[in-house]
């Protein structure tokens, strides 16, 4: 069974310094029928004007993870950890038992277009941590390229949750397949240019759920870029 969640039908809010797109219920916006997928339970596209961002604020008992697509991010928090995030770069915040951090747009000239998510953790009480690690280029073309998961491996960022993340880099009618293990669900975010599954196109934003599967391919239509959950 697939489920499609078209970009244009997602929560939205534009405060001037954030343009905001949510995938599932976030702040403001509430839809019982959106409430997050398995694990999986914030889905946000944000793009941020030149010198505005988001304040000190604290989380608990959640695992964050910020992808930049534009411009860049700069990153602070109660650990100690001061860092920019790039394109191709992804950040892992487990919050744990709880963290202070704040998220800046240190461009003067550039907005920072990113998506940050949200897993439930396998457990509450985790003592906080922090991973940032570059991706993108000939790691993720044509391919599938784990980018975090419970074990880390292959230079993974490591999540505590029975979850993996996959990125993909696709040319014009290049497909990638993944094979879903009994059991198992997965979430496609296309994040860049239109790709195609089981038939239907999806466009930039579009989300979809994906259960009862044996295996995905997905196909891209032009450049474009997808970011695969392969979920408990």
């Amino acid at each position: 069974m697939i489920r499609l969640r078209r970009a244009a039908d997602r929560g939205h809010a534009d405060h001037g310094w954030l343009n905001t797109y949510h995938t599932f219920s976030f702040a403001d916006y509430y839809d019982p029928a959106h409430m997050g997928f398995r694990a999986l339970r914030v889905m946000n596209e944000d793009r941020v004007q030149p010198g505005q961002g988001f304040g000190t604020h604290g989380h608990k008992d959640m695992e964050i993870i910020s992808y930049v697509l534009e411009g860049a991010l700069e990153h602070r928090d109660s650990m100690d950890n001061g860092s920019v995030i790039k394109p191709g770069e992804l950040q892992r915040l487990s919050a744990g038992t709880g963290v202070l951090h704040s998220e800046f747009n240190p461009s003067d000239a550039e907005l920072v277009h990113f998506y940050q998510i949200w897993l439930l953790p396998e457990r509450g009480g985790l003592t906080p941590g922090y991973e940032q690690r570059g991706f993108g280029g000939k790691e993720q073309r044509g391919r599938l390229k784990l980018v975090a998961s419970p074990g880390g491996e292959d230079g993974a960022l490591t999540v505590h949750q029975d979850a993996r993340l996959f990125l993909a880099t696709l040319e014009d009618g290049q497909a990638v397949a993944h094979a879903l293990r009994p059991g198992r669900h997965a979430w496609l975010q296309v994040l860049r240019g239109k790709a195609s599954l089981a038939g239907q196109t999806l466009a930039a934003g579009d989300g979809a759920a994906v259960s009862d599967v044996d295996k995905l391919e997905v196909r891209g239509h032009g450049d474009s870029e997808v970011m695969l959950f392969d979920l408990a």
